[in-house]
């Protein structure tokens, strides 16, 4: 992985043994925080209310069982040996499955897409033993592409799973860092003052631990690993110690035997504890949410070796402890703590609250980089997004994402105060997520690995009835904090949904009445109006045609800039898209007009450029395309065709290739250029302004014609002169006799989201001054 672009290489077959044990120790502190942390809360969870603790173990030898299977055939089997296949260029999580259905099916939700995008190089499709679709998959891809309200099922499938996610990045850290905290309970100190303790503790790290967001992970990432190594060798220490010293036989306990045994007793309120079992696996979709990050190998020596055995251990000397001690029914006595010697009882109460902190750091660092996908798929308002580290990809910081969450933690952790109902909560949340990997999964399992529909139905039938079983054992607790994540996904669903229903409208709008480029050829080489100098960019979501705003704009002020450029910044179906494939370029015309289009793409998890290296590689690439298009070359050129026969070529820029045009520019004072000491002081200082002055470093072959000369040079001229952006200011309502859900989804939901979001152009930094909106209205 390019740690700068976060282009994935795929690497790891060819690298060391070395660098995979390295990742696979570095990702124990990013993948596994959550994960480690959950003994904590398990075995208190699950004994809190539905069943008791028992003379005769069988309800402590029954939840062993469930969770020592639970964590095999789920996070193992399904998770480390299935799931991490289906990555995406190297890419993990729900959108990856999403975005592998969308380069398989025309099922995207993307609606400026091109042929163009398709021969991208991130764009290959799966390899499979078997290449030839079956007829049923065949048939499946055709209804999918078929019926729209199958694609947008696929669509809402994603978005409930990354609003899930979200939810989780909530309950997470109030969970982990409440349980861990609740450790001060065991401590010195009389049974009345606690719930004055552990509340406001908690408080104060989850407000220290939001706070301190905006400084990144890449200062304090190095600490991560070995705090959750310390968490999992102690845990698994004092379970072998608790094994060793109270109950060796524990182990029989692992048989499914116990599980029948457990229900068959326990019947309805063992059905019920279900929900406190299934917390032993949440954080499990971390292996498949980072796994671009990391890599295959790494994530699955790091579980099967390490991560694994040391929750096998840490949950049966819980058990072996607990099958000696039968204080009473209480929660109280059958948590975490209560299994820990009294003697390192405070350092392992140290070890648990830095533990949370590093697992709740990892949950919200991957509700930041959901949130951005969201955004970068047009199915989420556009945020500010801060990249904290230079070096290491997907580090980054949504400061209005922060404070919601803060807000929204701390509520939760006030509100409940208890494990049981943040439990509740938190299990659904996790539940719910693995079901919709499980469903994307069996749709990849037929369209891009040709696997036979009989095998995806065993793979849900399978996983999708342990999951749903747990799904619906936590549903029954919707009134004891399991409505909390439906609230929360419902509340960001609708804002998603809304977001991208007025998007895609806006769009199909600007496409309805978009002005044919004939339009723009019958206006001549001036193109009808006073052409200044400068460049001008018009941005646009259309990727063909001109966009209304310019018809607008040259109607009411009918002067522009001596070089025109419609730049389209688009997002494709692929999480990186490499450099030297970035930029499209092409004519809008013939050349004397000076007028051209510029399609950038990015990937959904690609970082934007800030404006000056964006304004760099633009002018650079406009070069490239002219020496390039005017040589007789084949060069690297590749032709494309838009729907208005525009030729669009691919043109790296100077970071991709050292072969191409290079910029050069320095500042030039006015107050150099004029002539004597005289004049100089006579001119007020605001005149003496810094311009630029320009360069093109042409490579020697090949040899560019006298017409290609000129036109970088009237480039040249342009760039000296500055660059402007042109941005439409749209005013969308609902068209008059719509219905009424179309109104409050256009009128009011979308504008209001469009009011307090920011603009398209935020994301490459267009200094203010250098903007120019151009308002319009219309209805949709």
């Amino acid at each position: 992985m390019d740690l700068e672009t976060g282009t994935y290489k795929n690497l790891v077959k060819r690298e060391s043994w070395r660098t995979v044990l390295t990742l696979a120790y570095q990702s124990l502190g990013i993948v596994y925080g959550d994960l480690s942390t959950s003994p904590l809360y398990v075995f208190k969870s699950t004994f809190a209310e539905d069943i008791d603790h028992s003379e005769t173990n069988e309800e402590i030898y029954g939840v062993l069982s469930f969770v020592f299977w639970t964590i095999t055939l789920v996070p193992l089997i399904k998770y480390v040996f299935i799931v991490l296949k289906a990555d995406d260029n190297g890419e993990g999580g729900t959108f990856a499955l999403y975005s592998l259905l969308c380069r398989h099916a025309r099922v995207s939700s993307f609606p400026n897409n091109q042929l163009a995008d398709e021969e991208l190089s991130s764009y290959k499709k799966e390899i499979s033993n078997n290449p030839d679709p079956s007829k049923l998959g065949s048939r499946l891809k055709s209804t999918l592409e078929k019926y729209r309200v199958l694609q947008r099922i696929l669509l809402i499938l994603a978005l409930i799973g990354a609003c899930m996610v979200i939810g989780d990045g909530i309950l997470t850290p109030a969970i982990s860092v409440f349980s861990a905290v609740s450790g001060v309970e065991h401590l010195a100190m009389p049974k009345e003052h606690h719930k004055y303790i552990e509340v406001p503790i908690a408080c104060i790290i989850l407000i220290g631990l939001f706070a301190l967001q905006h400084y990144g992970t890449h200062r304090v990432g190095f600490l991560f690993a070995p705090v959750v190594i310390l968490w999992l060798f102690t845990i698994s220490a004092i379970g072998l110690y608790n094994i060793v010293q109270w109950n060796p036989h524990v182990y029989q306990a692992l048989s499914p035997y116990y599980m029948y045994n457990f229900l068959k007793k326990t019947q309805k309120r063992g059905w019920m504890s279900l929900g406190g079992i299934l917390l032993c696996i949440t954080g499990s979709e971390a292996m498949f949410a980072d796994l671009g990050h990391f890599s295959q190998l790494s994530i699955k020596i790091a579980f099967t070796t390490f991560v694994y055995p040391s929750l096998i251990l840490a949950y049966m000397g819980q058990a072996a402890y607990l099958s000696r001690h039968h204080m009473s029914a209480d929660d109280y006595d059958v948590g975490f703590y209560v299994s820990v010697p009294d003697r390192i009882k405070f350092p392992v109460v140290v070890i648990a609250i830095l533990a949370a902190v590093v697992g709740s750091q990892a949950i919200i660092t991957g509700t930041f980089s959901i949130i951005n996908q969201c955004s970068s798929l047009g199915c989420f308002p556009k945020v500010k997004v801060v990249h904290t580290s230079i070096s290491i990809h997907g580090q980054i910081y949504i400061p209005e994402i922060n404070w919601i969450l803060m807000i929204l933690c701390l509520a939760v952790t006030i509100g409940f105060r208890d494990t049981r109902r943040l439990g509740n909560a938190s299990g659904l949340a996790v539940i719910t997520v693995m079901l919709v990997t499980t469903c994307l999964m069996s749709v990849v399992m037929v369209l891009c690995w040709h696997q036979s529909i009989f095998r995806a139905i065993c793979f849900v039938f399978f996983f999708g009835t342990i999951e749903a079983l747990y799904f619906a054992a936590s549903l029954i607790k919707f009134l004891e904090g399991a409505w909390v994540p439906i609230a929360l996904a419902l509340i960001f669903m609708i804002v998603m949904y809304v977001w991208h229903f007025g998007t895609l409208k806006k769009y199909e709008f600007d496409l309805q009445n978009k002005v044919s480029v004939d339009w723009l050829l019958s206006l001549g080489p001036s193109l009808g109006i006073v052409r200044v100098r400068g460049i001008g960019l018009i941005h646009t979501e259309l990727v063909s045609g001109i966009p209304a705003i310019f018809s607008h704009f040259v109607t009411n002020l009918p002067a522009f800039h001596q070089v025109l450029v419609f730049l389209c910044v688009k997002s494709v179906p692929v999480p990186h898209v490499e450099n030297e494939e970035r930029f499209l370029l092409g004519h809008v015309g013939p050349s004397e007009y000076r007028v051209y289009r510029c399609i950038v793409r990015y990937g959904y998890r690609d970082v934007h450029k800030d404006d000056m290296e964006f304004e760099k590689d633009l002018i650079c690439s406009i070069a490239e395309f002219i020496r390039t298009q005017k040589s007789d070359t084949n060069g690297a050129a590749e032709e494309h065709s838009s729907n208005d026969n525009e030729k669009m070529i691919i043109v790296r820029t100077p970071l991709s290739s050292t072969e191409g045009i290079h910029l050069w520019e320095d500042n030039l004072d006015d107050s150099d250029i004029i002539g004597t000491s005289e004049q100089k002081h006579k001119q007020p200082p605001e005149v003496n302004k810094t311009r630029k002055r320009v360069r093109f470093l042409v490579p020697d072959s090949p040899k560019i014609d006298k017409g290609a000369e000129e036109e970088l040079q009237d480039l040249v001229e342009a760039r000296e002169s500055g660059v402007a952006y042109i941005v439409g200011h749209s005013y969308v309502k609902a068209k008059p006799g719509s219905s009424l859900m179309k109104k409050l989804a256009i009128n009011y939901g979308y504008e209001f989201l469009r009011r307090n979001s920011r603009a398209s152009t935020d994301a490459l930094s267009v200094p203010h001054a250098s903007t120019l909106e151009v308002g319009m209205g219309y209805y949709v």
